[in-house]
């Protein structure tokens, strides 16, 4: 009886140790040699997973960079010092470009009308599956954080004027937000520019107008006060060129609806009619000579 236990267990342990040779050998035929270059990368990387590249997780954005698939560029997060650690490892040119950051094209909130209180589940995604979500408004900001927790970053929050806003100072432009926005509200723009269209109401004038207090309505007084032909009505809504943009504020001053950001305060915007109106007089006194 024991003869035959110690049998069998020599039986096992020699096939075991056979089947274990094979199996190496196996591995050693079939392996598919890895570059060292993409453990390069993926050190790289931010590590966060976030999907922003549009690749599965972080492993994948580094497959694509190695495959020449994707930009150097490709991990917003990780930044520009690490993007041209990546352009060394692959023998490219270092990237250049400033740093862009998330901007959320919405100011409604609380100043936008409702067409009923919305009280289902709380996700922007959800409230649109309800007739069409709460506002009057069909380009507003829901407001109710699908983009926040998209962030891994924390640079998003809903402000206190009921709107997703973004941290500047946070924010990695890994652009994750933007895709959960189901209005399409978020876009990337120059980290140094400071005045940005705080509207993406497309409709014309009057119905924008009656839906929310600071919708953009096409009017064009910003596009014909620019001086550097930086800004234009397109499709109904004011839109910045931030390569003309030298951030002069001129636009926020005449908008008269306060969608241009920063608002200029209602001192601001008196003092600069007053300092038109003594331009066009002096302008009309010189005429009359």
């Amino acid at each position: 009886m024991v003869t035959n236990i110690i049998a069998a267990v020599a039986v096992l342990g020699i096939l075991g140790a056979v089947f274990g040779l094979v199996l190496a050998v196996a591995s050693k035929i079939f392996e598919v040699k890895k570059d060292p270059r993409e453990e390069e990368i993926l050190s790289h990387l931010a590590g966060a997973n976030c999907g922003g590249c549009g690749f599965p997780g972080c492993g994948g954005c580094a497959a694509a960079i190695l495959a020449g698939t994707a930009p150097v560029t490709a991990c917003a997060p990780a930044g520009a010092e690490n993007a041209a650690a990546i352009a060394k490892i692959m023998g490219l040119e270092a990237p250049t470009g400033e740093r862009q950051v998330a901007f959320v094209r919405c100011t409604g909130g609380v100043n936008a009308k409702k067409r009923f209180d919305y009280v289902g589940v709380q996700d922007c995604i959800s409230a649109t599956k309800v007739a069409g979500g709460p506002l009057e408004c069909a380009f507003g900001c829901l407001g109710f954080g699908s983009c926040v927790k998209a962030c891994q970053f924390g640079a998003m929050s809903i402000g206190p004027g009921g709107t997703a806003v973004v941290d500047p100072d946070k924010c990695t432009a890994c652009m994750a937000c933007a895709s959960a926005c189901p209005r399409h509200l978020i876009t990337s723009v120059p980290a140094s520019k400071k005045v940005h269209v705080g509207c993406a109401n497309q409709d014309k004038g009057k119905a924008a107008m009656s839906v929310c207090s600071t919708s953009c309505i096409g009017c064009g007084l910003c596009q014909k006060e620019c001086k550097k032909d930086a800004v234009h009505v397109v499709n109904g809504v004011a839109v910045i060129d931030y390569d003309k943009c030298v951030g002069c504020k001129l636009c926020t001053k005449v908008c008269p609806r306060d969608a241009i950001l920063p608002a200029a305060t209602a001192e601001e915007k008196e003092k600069y009619k007053a300092i038109k109106k003594a331009q066009a007089e002096k302008a009309k006194a010189a005429e009359a000579k």
